[in-house]
């Protein structure tokens, strides 16, 4: 294996090129629409009339209990196909999706993405690749949630979101009770283990923001 290929950054960055070109397949010249922060793409057993994709911005995809307890199953970065399981199978959405900032989006009916998937059979193969990508990542997910303590499962989720999520300062725009909704944890035993990497020197935090100041023993920390 090259150096590049197990560069985490190279990695994303190939994926981000991927789904660009997902994209720019499906969407054709599609009008984007700005959505602003906050806003709905749709709610969880909602029925799957539509499908998006995200140009820039990010969104939140959430999965709630009958309770209302609330788990951030992921968050979905700019270049990014969001709905697909639904449009697909024709069956209710299985999360909800809101725009975790102001977002540029395109966006296809049902129907219409059928229609283009049966004169574009190269489509239909993106698109299986790209949930065969997605179900591996859910896979390695519940195998982290399994077998991984909260403090690896936390080194490894700010590892991740450094590469993809921060600023040219090294800030990754995220709070402590985001980052515990994420690993579906307390905002509590988050709070605990950000104070002591902080004494450490692994991260420095700030209002809403934390940032990786040691990946390599960040690292060690995901692997123990």
């Amino acid at each position: 294996m090259s150096s590049l290929d197990q560069d985490p950054k190279h990695t994303l960055a190939k994926f981000a090129h991927y789904d660009r070109d997902l994209l720019d397949r499906m969407f054709g010249d599609a009008k984007p629409e700005k959505y602003a922060a906050g806003r709905l793409l749709f709610l969880q057993d909602d029925p799957s009339d539509r499908v998006y994709g995200l140009l820039a911005g990010s969104v939140e995809i959430s999965i709630f209990s009958a309770e209302g307890d609330k788990l951030v199953a992921n968050l979905q970065f700019s270049p990014s196909l969001i709905g697909e399981i639904g449009v697909l199978d024709g069956g209710l959405r299985t999360a909800t999706a809101i725009c975790r900032s102001e977002c540029s989006i395109v966006s296809l009916s049902r129907k219409q993405v059928l229609d283009r998937i049966d004169r574009d059979p190269l489509l239909g193969r993106a698109l299986i690749d790209l949930l065969c990508k997605r179900l591996r990542w859910i896979s390695e997910e519940l195998g982290d949630h399994t077998f991984l303590g909260i403090e690896a499962r936390l080194a490894k989720r700010l590892l991740h979101l450094s590469g993809l999520l921060s600023d040219a300062a090294g800030w990754i725009a995220i709070s402590q009770s985001e980052l515990a909704q994420t690993l579906g944890a307390t905002r509590e035993s988050v709070n605990k283990l950000l104070n002591d990497w902080r004494g450490r020197g692994l991260i420095a935090t700030k209002r809403g923001h934390v940032k990786v100041n040691d990946p390599t023993r960040l690292q060690r920390v995901s692997s123990e």
